[in-house]
């Protein structure tokens, strides 16, 4: 068992750390409202921190889900930031989905103090994390890839190193490339299924299993056709993600057409008012317009 700082009670965050702390592991939680690491600590009995760096000191492994860039800057740099807390040799495990360019400055910036630093965005959503069951994907060194996947398996049921750093965001950008195209032709598909009349949960329990099926048609069909969105992977996330994947695509020469339209389609739905609505919410949109 191991000694382990977390970063960040969010809906994905707080049950990650829960998973940590029911195998036995010694958890110590930060959350910058602190109301939230009461609450964990309240429920599993371990210990939370006033500041990054108090979390972390003599951590083995610091593990951060936080909401962007900056977010996860404020929680390893300065004076109260993780890194200044870790003893060399320790390993910080990334969970946010951010840029890979901030995770280059950031596994730089602890490579300086002799910390090893792992990007391992996550897919498998609330659920995924309540139920223990995310995919993982890491980029970093092999060594610090390996002392840490024994610890991540709390929560994850596929880890798989990518390749160097960086390379697990480059990895869940394709993630989110896929789950945005694959939403809106849901989205369609199903809209087109109502206004021809058809009884959306018939036609689902017949198209998904077939080439048509995944796990957006067997997790949302049901919400969807009930037009009720206030669960899952909020939108204004999601945009988040679409942005970097974007920004990424101009970087390297990729053409990334359909995710550029339904990024704005996404936009949106942020208009109608469904910024922390499930990203199946596109479907709304088709409704709006008739």
């Amino acid at each position: 068992m191991a000694k382990v700082a977390f970063l960040g009670l969010g809906v994905m965050g707080y049950p990650m750390a829960g998973h940590l702390a029911a195998k036995g592991h010694e958890v110590t939680v930060y959350n910058r409202t602190a109301a939230k690491a009461e609450a964990w600590v309240a429920e599993h009995g371990q210990a939370m921190a006033a500041t990054p760096r108090e979390a972390a000191a003599g951590a083995d492994f610091v593990m951060s889900c936080v909401g962007n860039d900056d977010d996860l800057r404020a929680v390893c740099l300065g004076p109260d930031g993780a890194f200044a807390g870790m003893a060399a040799g320790a390993v910080f495990v990334d969970h946010t989905t951010v840029s890979s360019k901030v995770t280059g400055e950031l596994a730089e910036a602890a490579a300086g103090r002799g910390v090893a630093f792992v990007d391992a965005p996550v897919s498998g959503g609330q659920a995924g994390a309540e139920n223990g069951v995310l995919s993982i994907m890491c980029g970093g060194a092999q060594a610090a890839y390996d002392a840490a996947e024994p610890v991540m398996a709390a929560y994850g049921k596929t880890i798989r190193r990518m390749g160097e750093s960086g390379a697990g965001q480059l990895t869940k950008m394709v993630n989110q490339i896929c789950i945005a195209g694959l939403v809106q032709g849901l989205s369609e598909g199903l809209h087109f299924a109502e206004k021809a009349g058809l009884d959306i949960r018939e036609v689902v329990q017949v198209i998904s299993q077939g080439a048509a099926g995944s796990w957006q048609m067997s997790n949302r069909y049901e919400t969807m056709a009930d037009d009720f969105f206030e669960h899952g992977f909020a939108v204004d996330w999601m945009r988040k993600d679409l942005g970097i994947c974007l920004a990424t695509a101009n970087e390297t020469g990729a053409s990334l057409p359909v995710t550029a339209l339904v990024d704005q389609f996404y936009k949106d739905v942020q208009k109608l008012g469904g910024g922390r609505w499930d990203t199946s919410s596109l479907i709304r949109r088709l409704r709006a317009l008739g």
